[in-house]
């Protein structure tokens, strides 16, 4: 939930930053730029912690390493397309998509208790599955729809 903090300090630097330049406060952008604060970041990850998000990948998926390198692109290209008013519906569909699709990794990740800072099985497990990870990705998955489709 540490990463939860990203989009919310983003979130509301941009509300303050919008209504002191704009005068009013922009909500469309602001939470636009909170997630793509959030998935550009997390798409960087996937290039400093490449091993452990690779131990994350299902057994039967090969090529773990291309999969790793391509999801962080995907998620910084999605950070991107979130900014440009013009693709920002169809990038928030697919980033939904793909945040459902990554949460079987994350199901993976803690079946296998994985860490995946220390790529390695020393993880927290279903608790942290159960805990924070489903939490996070409903609060990831309802702010991308409100934000990118709801308000666009």
């Amino acid at each position: 939930m540490k990463l939860l903090s990203i989009l919310i300090i983003t979130f509301i630097l941009a509300l303050v930053g919008t209504k002191l330049y704009q005068g009013s406060w922009n909500f469309l952008f602001s939470g636009n730029l909170g997630m793509a604060a959030f998935i550009i970041f997390t798409g960087f990850a996937h290039f400093k912690f490449q091993k452990g998000m690779a131990l994350m990948i299902p057994d039967l998926i090969p090529a773990k390493m291309f999969w790793v390198y391509f999801t962080g692109i995907i998620e910084i290209a999605a950070g991107i397309g979130l900014m440009i008013p013009s693709i920002r519906e169809f990038t928030a569909i697919l980033l939904i998509i793909f945040l459902i699709l990554v949460f079987l990794a994350n199901i993976n990740s803690s079946k296998k208790r994985i860490n995946l800072f220390k790529a390695d099985y020393s993880g927290p497990g279903m608790g942290y599955l159960y805990k924070e990870r489903i939490p996070m990705q409903i609060i990831l998955i309802a702010w991308t729809w409100y934000f990118g489709i709801y308000l666009n």
